[in-house]
């Protein structure tokens, strides 16, 4: 079980970097302004980095279902029912994920393309860089509420059986609320972006947290 805590501390770091890395590089989670313009033109002028965000991307997707699993491991004698949840939901989240990315792997040979076209041909290919766009969001907003469902169930397995502090746990838990209110209210199309803003630096500094205690574990 130790090696699987500390498996499972590496791959939450992990992610977080790799998330930090996709960012820098152009890869976007979401959007809240469509400008399929501006965008391709970035796609255009630098085709490899784009792909490099994406290869990144499957990667940590992977890891997201790596993570359920060890987590699974580690900490389902504790509570099998909720093991099982929260492994149906952030499995489901990496796999809905991996689904989005072979439509933005098409934004390439459409930026390609924009370039070199004018008129109804090029109006066409904005709205398909749109609709891409749209999906894309859309999709990693329920990727988001599996990711909230299967943090509470995780989040309420640490506080009840105090595995770590129970203060780590109920971090996680308002993490979990915030993000999925949040997303909730999203998908609903209202503006609300400053809660969003909180909830998803709570999640973060769950994740860093959680992380770093269970990679350093066997030092506790």
């Amino acid at each position: 079980m130790i090696v699987e805590m500390v498996l499972s501390g590496f791959l939450f770091l992990f992610i977080l970097v790799l998330n930090l890395a996709m960012g820098a590089l152009g890869y976007l989670m979401e959007k809240d302004d469509y400008n399929p313009d501006a965008d391709l033109q970035k796609i255009k002028k630098n085709p490899t980095k784009f792909q490099t965000s994406i290869i990144l991307a499957l990667i940590e997707h992977g890891s997201v279902i790596a993570l359920t699993i060890m987590l699974f491991i580690a900490f389902n004698p504790y509570n099998l029912i909720l093991g099982i949840v929260w492994t149906i939901f952030r499995i489901g989240e990496g796999l809905i994920q991996f689904y989005n990315e072979p439509n933005y792997w098409k934004l390439i040979n459409i930026a390609r393309q924009y370039s070199g076209t004018s008129g109804a041909e090029k109006t066409s290919l904005s709205d398909l860089a749109c609709t891409i766009f749209k999906t894309k969001d859309t999709r990693f907003k329920f990727a988001m509420i599996c990711w909230s469902i299967g943090t509470l169930a995780f989040s309420i397995v640490l506080v009840t059986y105090e595995v770590v502090p129970q203060i780590i746990g109920w971090l996680g838990i308002v993490a979990s609320i915030l993000v999925g209110f949040s997303t909730g209210v999203k998908l609903v199309k209202l503006n609300f972006k400053d809660f969003t803003a909180i909830g998803g630096l709570t999640a973060i500094l769950f994740e860093v947290i959680i992380g770093g205690w269970l990679l350093f574990y066997p030092l506790v």
